[in-house]
């Protein structure tokens, strides 16, 4: 059995319109993956930054995963698949984040700010990892409706957002980044014929 282990953490995020944010993530992973052991899911303490241009987290993230067969859960037409996006190589089904910011305004309400998605990396060791992120854009009245009311647009389905098929389909707007800092641990993959 290959496995990965994630340690790090969410350090927090910048280049938002406000401060007062919070992060709610998830790492997905292809069928053939479970978690062994930590948090798939999670969400960050509230941070209201009065004199710094970064919200701070700190969240910490301890996940353990394993996969029985690459070759079988990755396979079409008999070639391991594999993408090249900005000089990283990731397996279809490999591990990635979904991070979603939130803005909470001083009654308490909490309003989604943006989506992002990052992989982790593939190859073992310290990965410091700047994850962009966006929001639909609505219709004029639904700006509007944002600018005076706030509340903003949503997707239907969340998970689209690492879905390049349908995500080119979007317009939308960019946000702030989120910073995480990742160590990246794998055992047994040069039994697949994996190696790094």
């Amino acid at each position: 059995m290959a496995e990965v282990h994630i340690i790090g953490q969410i350090l927090g995020a910048s280049g938002f319109p406000e401060s007062s944010l919070f992060c709610k993530w998830k790492v997905q992973m292809g069928s053939a993956w479970r978690v062994l052991q930590g948090d798939h899911e999670g969400q960050t303490q509230v941070d209201d930054p009065s004199d710094e241009p970064m919200a701070n987290w700190c969240h910490p993230i301890d996940l353990h995963c394993a996969t029985n067969g690459l070759q079988e859960s990755f396979n079409r037409n008999d070639h391991l698949c594999i993408t090249l996006i900005f000089d990283y190589i990731y397996i279809v089904g490999w591990p990635k984040f979904h991070l979603q910011v939130w803005h909470q305004d001083m009654y308490g309400r909490n309003e989604l700010y943006s989506y992002g998605f990052c992989h982790v990396p593939i190859s073992p060791g310290l990965h410091e990892i700047d994850c962009v992120t966006w929001r639909p854009k609505g219709t004029l009245l639904e700006e509007l409706k944002t600018e005076f009311i706030g509340g903003s647009s949503q997707l239907k389905n969340p998970d689209l957002v690492s879905s390049s098929a349908e995500l080119y389909k979007l317009r939308t707007v960019s946000m702030g980044k989120i910073h995480l800092r990742l160590h990246i641990i794998v055992r047994n993959f040069d039994k697949y014929g994996v190696e790094f």
